[in-house]
């Protein structure tokens, strides 16, 4: 290995004790490449596999926790307990090289696709017209009702019980990307008049159904993360000051580690306040050392991964780049940063290795990737 990137390498403890190998952690990607009901379907276990051979936590695609909540087609479901058994299968490959496997809990509010939740129902902090992932049209959504929210809040506890039960490391609690949990935070979605009008309640309570569940059913090595996005372009929307007030409250919650959603980890802040100042420098400085911070956002070469782990973030989520090109982390560590494929491939015989509803998304343009050209 160059030294240069041995500090990628270096274990990390969290503050439950877990040891997680190294720095890299798998992102939690939409495959839309689980079966139409929402099982594992068996594309899944070995790209999911060849994908957490080489880090230190690896996390699923984004998986759904009430069938209301679908959001994507090929999505992973964690809404019932049949659900358990495909999932025993996806949460053993994931572990199996030493990576923590980590699912993704979430519900798509206002943008889950009425094609895929029953009788074409949709519901999020407030009523609204929008359009959802790949889709040309709109679709209408209701405001969801207050005990519809308890139900939510009790089926992220109730997913995560299923997750214990499946073998997994822990969850991510999906409030980043727009979705149910971003919703309420955000004054674009949450028009309320009620309680749920307060942008943390709905998180808290979220986070606090999960702890509860964790005591109740799993132990204390049991990992619980949250994923928020710091920014949103609409206006009104998610800015850094409110970003700045969640932060704050999620770190008295006992959570293990927060994950900021990013596009590029070295960009700035858009407006307000804090305009033009670095967005992962601020969080970092607000988590305090509180719990570890994952940066993410366009890492596709071990220079890039070492200079997002000199932000100061104590651990680093590949994304795109491991759907490129699986053994990123392990061609680095073995001093083969020169191999890594870091362009998307129309040509390559083997599509990358990426199931195929995937590889058909990639042809498609689905996900911004770099060329062979813009490589060179």
């Amino acid at each position: 290995m160059n030294p240069k990137y041995k500090d990628l390498f270096q274990p990390l403890t969290l503050n439950n004790g877990v040891e997680l190998r190294n720095r890299f952690v798998l992102a939690p990607l939409t495959h839309i490449s689980s079966n139409e009901d929402g099982t594992i379907a068996d594309r899944e276990i070995p790209y999911m596999e060849s994908r957490s051979k080489d880090v230190g936590m690896s996390i699923t695609a984004a998986t759904y926790v009430t069938e209301l909540g679908q959001a994507f087609p090929g999505q992973p479901s964690i809404a019932r307990d049949s659900d358990i058994e495909g999932l025993k299968r996806l949460a053993a490959v994931m572990k199996k090289n030493g990576a923590k496997a980590i699912v993704q809990i979430h519900h798509g509010g206002v943008q889950a696709l009425p094609e895929y939740t029953p009788d074409g129902d949709v519901a999020g902090p407030s009523a609204m017209e929008l359009k959802s992932f790949g889709q040309k049209h709109t679709h209408s959504a209701r405001e969801i009702t207050a005990d519809e929210i308890e139900e939510t809040i009790k089926a992220f506890g109730e997913a995560t019980r299923r997750a214990i039960e499946a073998g997994f490391d822990g969850v991510e609690i999906h409030g980043a990307n727009g979705y149910i949990i971003h919703q309420f935070v955000s004054p674009h979605f949450n028009k309320r008049t009620d309680q749920w009008k307060d942008p943390f309640l709905f998180a808290t309570k979220v986070v606090d159904e999960v702890v509860n569940t964790v005591k109740q059913h799993g132990n204390d090595h049991f990992i619980i993360g949250y994923r928020f996005s710091p920014e949103e372009a609409y206006n009104p929307g998610i800015k850094m000051e409110l970003t700045e007030q969640l932060i704050k409250s999620l770190i008295e919650k006992p959570l293990h580690y927060l994950h900021a959603s990013l596009m590029h980890i070295h960009g700035d802040v858009h407006e307000g306040k804090y305009a033009g100042q670095n967005r992962i420098e601020l969080l970092h400085k607000w988590v305090d050392g509180r719990v570890p911070l994952i940066g993410i956002g366009s890492i596709f070469t071990a220079d890039d991964a070492i200079e997002a782990l000199n932000t100061g973030v104590e651990l680093i989520a590949v994304g795109r780049e491991l759907l490129l090109d699986h053994a990123f982390v392990g061609k680095i560590k073995e001093g083969r940063q020169d191999e890594i494929i870091s362009y998307f491939d129309l040509h390559d015989p083997n599509k990358h290795e990426l199931p195929e509803p995937l590889w058909q998304q990639f042809k498609a343009g689905f996900y911004p990737l770099p060329s062979k050209e813009d490589s060179e």
